[in-house]
């Protein structure tokens, strides 16, 4: 064995032997003592720039804890590599220093450690700019965007495809970068992308932000003076809608209306303005993103009618009480046969703030050519009206935008010509009183025809009766279902007709009002001339038209108290007045009073030796399937004796508001009342009509659908 492996073999044997007996315990060697080493930690990681970090200093065996903390060699950092304190907490600078790394060193008087860190900027987040929206146009826009994660190297990008550039930006805070747009960018429509892009180690680009660069509003006049047009073009989708007043605090809202997909022009009529007055308005611009554009203000001068065609309407001293909002939309009548001179042809188709001013009309017979009047006017759900035109020439049913444009029209003899059409064997002679919208934007629509009969209640010769029909129009206006009175009623029953000429002809039904039940999908009817509300089996289109039973003096159901004066007579415009519809319910009336049956006894109102006929307004307690009515409440002290005409309806705050149509003929005469559902009624509010009847009063919270004023 040579010498070299002599000496390795010792090594070994001597090394072994000393591990034996220090794993042992045993032996009478000296004691080893085992160091550790002081450490760092994180010993590595990565930091973001601007965000902290916490070292940790462990001294080794028997070292100080007491250290310095030095970054790259700098005692304490400094801005380009990253400060560190007293307590070990290290901050990353603003940005990545180059090379992007820190080194953390912790020193005492014995020992030290380092650890290594790199530090990366963030990827940058938006989350909104403002503004998010110019007009086609403006000059060179500051916009604000804002997020996370931005850097001082952070940079605002706005995008096209021929006009992308970087802009210079200002760095406000990790959440905030301004830039300006230069007007270059926004000379026409369109959607610009803006995005936050941050240079690396780390940083990367953000989502992009749209921009949207619109056309500037414009105003204009309509067939109405006091009804302006406001248009304006969004490049991509939106919902627009117009705020207005007397001043820029504005106040009034129309509803939204959409872009087509994909963005296009919106022109909303703003209507709801009193006459001879300067308005401003702004379209608010919403986007799906939840930005919104305000345009610049506008103004508007509006016109009117001249005074001797305004309807002679005054709002008396105010009752106790809060108002129900919104606004009273009114359908007139007059009874001078035409052709009428402008004082004798107020507008019909009115709508009247609770202020008593006008705010809306339309002047379908500016020449007085056809007289009559409105029944009813009604506020669709696509933002127009419809109402039929009534009695004259112009028996039809109409439909106007809020500038007055005919949409559709249909008077009897086109809807004669849809019934043939349609496989449906009747002839159409008048289109009256009452249009009702149906869920599915069909309409009802009551007309009447006559039939002859021979030896009429034991009157020799040929008799003619006039009953109604009622026809559904589907969304293009044909006929989809008919519900005749002479196939369902006893013709005999004459109530409150007198014959009429030679040969005589009886007004037999004289419906005047079609109410939906959207609980069944059934209609109420009411008969003026029968003294009856009844039910028809509609059941949205596919019921059989039976008569489910008859409301009134004479009917199927049981008064629990004041029969026979309690019932309603000659009255108008069912109305329900509780959520469900069917079943146990509750529904009002305007109860004119017509040969009101006093007693068992059968004596009228109104005769020889009795009480003179009024008015009444009741709400009824139903129960349809024991047939059983109780009357909750009642107003008769008010109303006064409407003879014909009248409406009713419960409002959002409780009150009851009634139309008395027709209150007096010299001069001719109505009022509308609200009250408080108390006994007795307290008034609350009034507005009276002198030169028209009033056909209904209703309120209705705006002039657009969805929106309250």
């Amino acid at each position: 064995m040579n010498n070299r492996w002599k000496v390795k073999v010792s090594l070994a044997v001597g090394l072994g032997l000393a591990l034996w007996t220090l794993g042992c315990g045993g032996g009478g060697g000296p004691a080893v003592t085992v160091r550790t080493l002081a450490t760092l930690t994180p010993k590595n990681g990565v930091v973001l720039t601007g965000q902290t970090q916490q070292m940790t200093f462990t001294p080794g065996s028997g070292g100080s804890s007491n250290v310095t903390w030095s970054v790259n060699g700098v005692a304490g950092g400094d801005a380009t590599v990253g400060t560190i304190d007293a307590n070990g907490l290290y901050t990353a600078p603003a940005v990545p220093p180059s090379p992007n790394y820190a080194t953390i060193r912790a020193a005492s008087t014995t020992e030290s450690a380092l650890a290594v860190l790199m530090i990366v900027s963030p990827g940058p987040t938006v989350s909104m700019m403002t503004p998010a929206a110019v007009t086609a146009g403006s000059g060179d826009t500051v916009v604000t965007v804002s997020g996370a994660g931005f850097t001082p190297q952070s940079v605002i990008g706005a995008g096209g495809a021929t006009l992308g550039r970087t802009l210079a930006t200002t760095f406000v805070s990790d959440s905030e970068l301004t830039a300006t747009i230069p007007a270059a960018m926004l000379a026409s429509m369109g959607v610009i992308g803006v995005e936050v892009s941050t240079p690396s180690p780390g940083g990367g680009g953000s989502s992009v932000l749209p921009f949207t660069v619109l056309s500037a509003g414009t105003v204009t006049a309509t067939n109405i003076p006091q009804v302006a047009s406001y248009a304006i073009t969004s490049p991509r989708d939106a919902n627009v809608t117009i705020e207005f007043g007397p001043d820029t605090t504005y106040g009034l809202k129309t509803w939204a209306r959409p872009t087509a997909a994909g963005g296009g022009p919106v022109s909303i009529y703003v209507a709801g303005m009193r006459a001879f007055t300067t308005y401003h308005m702004r379209a608010m611009v919403d986007f799906p993103d939840g930005t919104q554009f305000l345009d610049a203000d506008h103004t508007f001068t509006t016109g009117g009618l001249p005074s001797a065609r305004l309807p002679q309407v005054t709002i008396p001293t105010a009752g106790v009480g809060t108002r129900n909002p919104g606004v009273e939309m009114l359908s007139l009548f007059g009874i001078a046969p035409p052709p009428l001179t402008a004082a004798q042809n107020p507008v019909h188709a009115v709508v009247y703030d609770l202020d008593g001013n006008l705010i809306w009309y339309c002047d379908y017979d500016s020449a007085g050519i056809y007289g009559g009047g409105v029944t009813p006017v009604k506020l669709l759900p696509n933002g127009n009206m419809v109402f039929i035109i009534l009695p004259g020439e112009r028996d039809e049913l109409d439909e106007v935008d809020l500038g007055g444009n005919t949409i559709h029209y249909m008077p009897v003899d086109y809807l004669n010509g849809s019934l043939a059409a349609g496989g449906f064997n009747l002839t159409i002679e008048r289109i009256h009183h009452d249009v009702t919208v149906l869920p599915n934007g069909h309409l009802l629509v009551l007309a009447s025809y006559t039939k002859s009969f021979t030896d009429f209640l034991g009157i020799s010769g040929t008799s003619t009766v006039t009953g109604d029909v009622i026809v559904e129009l589907d969304d293009n206006w044909q006929p989809v279902w008919v519900w005749d009175t002479f196939d369902h009623l006893d013709v005999t029953r004459q109530v409150l007709a007198s014959p009429i000429g030679s040969p005589p002809n009886w007004d037999w039904t004289h419906g005047n009002a079609i109410t939906y039940s959207p609980d069944d999908g059934n209609l109420l009817f009411s008969m003026r001339n029968q003294s009856w509300v009844i039910k028809i089996d509609y059941e949205n289109g596919k019921g059989n038209g039976d008569v489910l039973w008859k409301f009134g003096y004479q009917g199927d159901f049981t008064l629990d108290a004041g029969a026979p004066a309690a019932w309603q007579y000659g009255q108008h415009y069912p109305s329900f007045v509780s959520p469900n519809t069917s079943g146990t319910f509750k529904f009002g009336v305007f109860d004119d009073g017509n040969s009101r049956v006093l007693d068992d006894a059968g004596d009228i109102c109104g005769t020889t030796g009795q009480i003179a006929c009024y008015s009444r307004v009741p709400i009824y307690d139903v129960d349809e399937n024991a047939k059983t009515v109780h009357v909750e409440w009642e107003d008769k002290t008010d109303p006064g004796f409407s003879p014909f005409l009248g409406s009713m309806q419960v409002l959002n705050n409780t009150d009851v508001e009634s139309a008395s149509g027709a209150l007096s003929y010299n001069p001719v005469g109505g009022k509308v009342m609200e009250v408080t559902q108390q006994t007795p009624p307290v008034p609350v509010w009034e507005l009276d009509v002198t030169g028209q009847f009033i056909y209904r009063g209703l309120r209705i919270p705006s002039l657009y659908p969805g929106v309250q004023w």
